[in-house]
């Protein structure tokens, strides 16, 4: 079956790289996710995808069923992407032309770089050419049953909205709306976000911690009237600096907790008038034995006790939280948190994963994310298996010379399809995990 999976991704390759290229010339910020979901929901079809539908969130639904009962795997990527900056920085380059050219990319190990064809543009490495790869994953699978082979158990595609800028959003709604109201149960996830081959076995939580550090307004010529916010801020965050995240031990794979002032606003912001209002917003990552409460406590300890010392000083301190709408109209007002998730190495899934990409030539190697996924909705709250895996890199993400290499997006179709093959044959009690 690996020589003709093989077959079938050389014949496919062409329409693979040129799928890339279409939906990475579809803008898709978080949010205005529909024209790009269109391509996806059309491509799937095209391929010979069993049952492909839309959720009321927006999210992109495809099933392919196998010959005989099994599991539910579900190969999970977003739809949208963060904005293009500066389309100046992008040095000659139209993010959203999606060229292709040779260029200058580091390899997997980030140790040297190497001449290799590559496709520009906004989205390539995040994620929409992981997603692609994705969804042609299914569509190898449509042929290889056209040709009698037989697996088991669903290949599932979700391609969902507002990760970005969601918390997890779209992930949340189909799989604690969508899927119970199909009856669907989802066994594993497989996330398409950048791993340069590797399989991610974990990253930190995230969340952010909102104060409001409150004062009193006069005139900006009479400041001894009134109590300034910002001047009164400027100590929790000296006292924050020190204290929060520091000479804590590290996880031996997820390394070090963190903590950041990523946005600071006055209120009123605006000349000659003395703030009664500063509101911080602290970016925040949690290792394993930290949690969401904990991490608001040891703020709430630090506001305890300039209070204490200073009858002016005043704040509150809350789990920021966000409205989020969909393209399809429907939105919420949801946290800004995300919980740890790892999974361990000799789990029977990551095992399958591994002797699956090994079944085809792969040197397997493994990884943990620096930044957040949706993956902790699957593999920390509902506590089934789930890695990660792509073939776009990590380091390019996010800035005006994101690109993708294509010989590392064949890779990772084939890899896509060995793995679902190996995880299929799981028995049931193989999809907990601790």
């Amino acid at each position: 079956m690996n020589e003709k999976i093989k077959d079938i991704v050389d014949n496919l390759d062409s329409q693979f790289i040129d799928f890339c290229q279409r939906v990475i010339r579809i803008p898709s910020l978080s949010g205005s996710e529909e024209e790009v979901s269109n391509a996806y929901m059309e491509e799937m079809k095209r391929l010979g995808y069993d049952e492909v539908f839309r959720d009321e969130w927006g999210n992109i639904i495809g099933l392919i069923h196998g010959n005989e009962e099994g599991p539910t795997i579900m190969y999970n990527g977003h739809l949208d992407v963060v904005t293009e900056g500066n389309v100046d920085d992008w040095k000659g380059y139209d993010p959203y032309d999606a060229k292709i050219d040779e260029h200058y990319m580091y390899d997997w190990k980030m140790e040297k770089e190497e001449l290799t064809k590559v496709i520009h543009g906004r989205g390539t490495g995040d994620m929409k050419c992981g997603l692609a790869a994705q969804v042609y994953a299914g569509g190898v699978l449509v042929k290889l049953r056209e040709m009698g082979f037989s697996w088991k158990g669903k290949f599932m595609l979700a391609a969902v909205v507002l990760e970005e800028n969601g918390e997890m959003m779209g992930t949340i709604k189909l799989t604690e709306e969508t899927l119970p109201d199909k009856g669907i149960e989802v066994d594993a996830m497989i996330c398409a976000e950048p791993s340069s081959l590797k399989l991610m076995l974990g990253h930190r939580g995230r969340m952010e911690i909102k104060v409001t550090v409150k004062g009193k307004s006069c005139h900006g010529s009479s400041p001894w009237l009134g109590i300034n916010a910002a001047e009164k801020a400027s100590k929790l965050i000296q006292e924050v600096k020190k204290r929060i995240a520091t000479d804590v031990p590290e996880d031996p794979h997820l390394g070090k907790p963190s903590i950041t002032l990523t946005m600071l606003e006055n209120e009123p912001n605006a000349l000659c008038i003395v703030p009664d209002k500063c509101h911080l917003i602290y970016d925040r990552r949690l290792i394993p034995g930290e949690t969401v409460k904990g991490a608001v406590a040891e703020i709430q300890e630090i506001v305890d006790e300039l209070t204490e010392k200073d009858s002016d000083f005043s704040a509150t301190v809350s789990v920021n939280s966000n409205l989020r709408n969909s393209y399809t109209e429907k939105s919420e007002v949801i946290e800004s948190q995300k919980p740890v998730w790892i999974i361990e190495k000799h789990h029977p899934f990551v095992k399958a994963c591994t002797e699956g990409l090994e079944s085809v030539g792969e040197e397997v190697n493994y990884g943990y994310w620096n930044f957040g996924t949706d993956v902790p909705q699957v593999g920390t709250i509902m506590k089934k298996p789930a890695i990660g895996y792509s073939g776009t890199q990590e380091y390019c993400i996010h800035s005006p010379h994101e690109m993708a290499r294509l010989d590392y997006l064949k890779r990772s179709l084939v890899g896509n399809i060995s793995m679902f093959l190996k995880i299929s044959e799981l028995p049931k009690e193989s999809f907990n995990v601790d």
